[in-house]
């Protein structure tokens, strides 16, 4: 039996603490990731796949894995790492055929399946499948960028660097990155970049290969693909086939190339095997992705903050915005289509904000970061390490002064650039007339026609009464909180929508034939026309607070927080070697492990692991646009006809698990113990998403939906033969 599951934790931390104190202080572990020498939890951690031998490796092979560190990343053969990739530049998905077929979440490639949808062809309520490779859609700009290798040059960028600080320091990094850079010989549709890691204590190289002909093959309906949508989100049990289908086109020679009907599907290196042999509780799972941004390593006073001052107010701006959205999309559905996008991505991390306060509260993650600065103190002055005696007085005053214009720049972002959508065009349009005065008509010609073209799609979803409304009760809220009159909140209430009123009938800019008019001429005749425009005065007026007053304060103390930071992980390294450490993610490769695993989210009730389509029907609201379930699927159901993937009388959906994941590790594959492809990690469940800031073990899981329940959509439900034919199938669990 696992003590550590049923012994009440704060028990165990006396009794370690105990233990540490009699011991001579070697055996506590003070991270958050794992409480003491047990070799069964090697828990949380995105670790660099470059560097697995050794330590990782031994974990994983604790935890059941029977790969090597040479299967998951090797320069000297095909590896696991060839068949992941970043996905548009903020997903991940996975080639899962040698015919460059890729899988990803059905949110990742929805901006793509909502470009492609029509009332009269709407592939989000009905599923698009095609039927041939003929079939495949195209999709304008997307990419997908597989990493050739990662090679750690941080002694080669802090050369000549030691006794240098601030833009000195900055000059020497700059010059040494450039000298790598334009020592390599790259092709042209490989990219390189050095990228900074742990707050620039490391550097790695990062060489990639970009391809940028992606089709779309197929993407099940939104009531499979997004069933439960934003009430499920963050949310366990969970019901949802988040997946869909693109796949990479090449060059006659197997090589990247922009769109061309010459083009044919991408053979490459590696691609995953899946296997169908289904979880169980307690199997090792790994998810390799692309992770985009985690700070686990802030001190107290920063997640005090978070919780008190900051989360707050952006999930009340959010909530604002997207009653109104909301109430508009239920009453018409060219209008549900038309903002379903934009509905989703501002309603993706309001709700993550929310379950986020609440994982820190009831983790005290506040007074366990405070223990631990307690104890790194304690190691300094053992050890005389001056440089660390101050470091948290340090932190407080920097986060005394951050609060506050923090919280200002948070206000702007949401009311002005996320939430407004004619605030956001026109704080664009000002920055137009800034390039023309900084860099000359050239440059201002260049960013009037990207927004030419790119007001095709911006209109496209885009409704004036709609965006008029969040513009009274945004700018309402923005006016209380920063006031720019003494009245009332009444009356103040009552000025902004009189000034959404005035404003959205005399602007021109509510109608792409209106903005066209508006950019016609030279950059003085524009830049007349947009200064006598009410929308673009207003805009203009609190993008030049924002670009001038507001962003370089924030960056200033964001400076002096970060070099902080810097020497406090660099700290934690030194005084603490017994933590796991790893770099925050950055939105480069990375694995993570754990188990399969049901969490106790409160007093009384236990989640089990997996979840079946029996869940689907049991929360199925006929006509509802979150919890609608089809004909066909339900005919499936009622029949028990899942095919071979089903477990007799039940279909698995999805299933969690403890692997540490955040944004950007969307779309990742989810490994079995031999690497085989056995689940498409989604989403977090709302009581650990705090995991950005603080993992717990005990809650911290990700939601993945069972490979099987993929291929079952895709085969039972779609009738999409030629995909599963694809595919190449595997068994290992009926080999032991």
């Amino acid at each position: 039996m696992n003590t550590m599951n049923t012994i009440p934790r704060n028990k165990i931390l006396l009794f370690l603490f105990v233990l540490y104190i009699l011991t001579g202080c070697k055996t506590l572990q003070t991270g958050n990731h794992k409480l003491a020498g047990s070799t069964k939890e090697y828990q949380g951690g995105m670790w660099i796949p470059s560097e697995l031998k050794g330590k990782n490796e031994k974990e994983m092979k604790a935890l059941g894995s029977k790969l090597t560190a040479d299967d998951i990343y090797s320069l000297e053969e095909a590896s696991l790492k060839d068949a992941v990739v970043l996905f548009d530049g903020g997903c991940t998905a996975e080639i899962i055929s040698s015919q460059g077929l890729l899988l990803t979440n059905h949110h990742c490639g929805y901006n793509a399946i909502q470009s492609h949808s029509t009332v009269e062809h709407d592939y989000l309520k009905d599923g698009f499948w095609a039927a041939s490779l003929q079939d495949e859609l195209p999709n304008e700009d997307m990419t997908v960028t597989l990493v050739e290798r990662m090679e750690k040059v941080t002694e080669q960028i802090l050369k000549d660097t030691d006794g240098l600080n601030g833009e000195q320091k900055e000059k020497i990094i700059e010059k040494n990155k450039k000298q790598i850079l334009s020592g390599l010989s790259l092709k042209e549709w490989e990219d390189a970049q050095i990228v900074p890691f742990s707050k620039g204590n490391d550097y790695y190289l990062i060489v990639s290969k970009v391809f940028r002909d992606i089709r779309l093959v197929g993407a099940p309906p939104s009531s499979i693909g997004k069933f439960g949508a934003d009430t499920d989100n963050w949310m366990w049990p969970r019901h949802s086939g988040d997946f869909s289908l693109f796949r990479i086109y090449v060059d006659k020679n197997n090589n990247p190339a922009k769109y061309s009907e010459d083009n044919v599907p991408y053979h490459p290196e590696k691609y995953l095997k899946v296997s169908t042999d289904g979880v169980a509780e307690g199997d090792f799972t790994m998810v390799f992705g692309f992770p985009g941004r985690t700070n686990e390593y802030l001190p107290s006073v920063a997640i005090d903050q978070l919780i008190h001052k900051l989360n707050p107010d952006k999930i009340a701006l959010r909530e604002a915005s997207l009653a109104i959205m909301d109430k508009y999309m239920r009453k018409d559905p060219a209008v549900k289509i038309q903002y379903a996008s934009k509905y989703a991505s501002i309603a993706n991390y309001w709700k993550k904000w929310i379950g986020e306060m609440q994982g820190l509260i009831r983790t005290n993650a506040v007074e366990k970061k405070r223990a631990m600065e307690e104890e790194f103190l304690r190691r300094a002055h053992r050890k005389n390490r001056t440089e660390y005696y101050g470091i948290f007085d340090e932190f407080n005053d920097l986060y005394a002064e951050y609060g506050d214009i923090a919280q200002r720049r948070d206000y702007w972002i949401e009311v002005i650039y996320r939430n407004i959508d004619l605030m956001y065009l026109n704080f664009a349009l000002y920055r137009m007339e800034r390039t023309f005065m900084l860099k000359g008509e050239k440059a201002f010609l260049r960013e009037r026609d990207k927004w030419i073209e790119k007001s095709r799609s911006f209109y496209k979803n885009y409704s004036p009464q709609i965006d008029k409304e969040i513009f009274a009760k945004l700018m309402y809220m923005y006016d209380a909180k920063y006031p720019t009159t003494k009245v009332n909140e009444k009356a103040r209430k009552e000025i902004w929508e009189k000034k959404a009123n005035d404003i959205y009938s005399q602007t021109r800019l509510t109608t792409r034939e209106g903005l066209l008019e508006m950019l016609k001429g030279s950059p003085e005749e524009i830049i007349k026309r947009l200064n006598a425009d009410p929308a673009y005065q207003l805009a203009k007026e609190k993008s030049i607070d924002f670009l001038e007053k507001i962003n370089p304060a924030y960056y200033s103390i964001k400076e002096k927080i970060d070099a902080v930071q810097k020497k406090y992980i660099r700290g934690l390294a030194s005084l603490m070697p017994e933590q796991r450490m790893f770099p925050d993610a950055n939105s480069t490769l990375r694995v993570t492990y754990g188990l399969v695993k049901g969490y106790k989210p409160k007093d009384g009730i236990t989640y089990l692991p997996v979840s079946y389509l029996q869940g689907v029907m049991q929360k199925y609201i006929p006509g509802d646009y979150e919890f609608d379930v089809s004909p066909k699927l339900r005919e499936l159901y009622r029949k028990k006809d899942y095919g071979v993937y089903g477990e007799g009388e039940k279909m698995p959906v999805n299933f969690i698990g403890t692997n540490h994941t955040t944004g950007g590790n969307s779309g990742s594959p989810v490994l079995d113990a031999y690497g085989n492809l056995i689940g498409l990690n989604f989403d977090r469940v709302w009581e650990g998403t705090m995991s950005d800031y603080y993992y717990d073990p005990e809650i911290c899981r990700n939601i993945m939906v069972d490979i099987r329940y993929i291929l079952f959509i895709i085969d039972k439900y779609a009738g999409a033969e030629r995909i599963i034919r694809e595919l190449d199938f595997v068994h290992p669990k009926k080999k032991q």
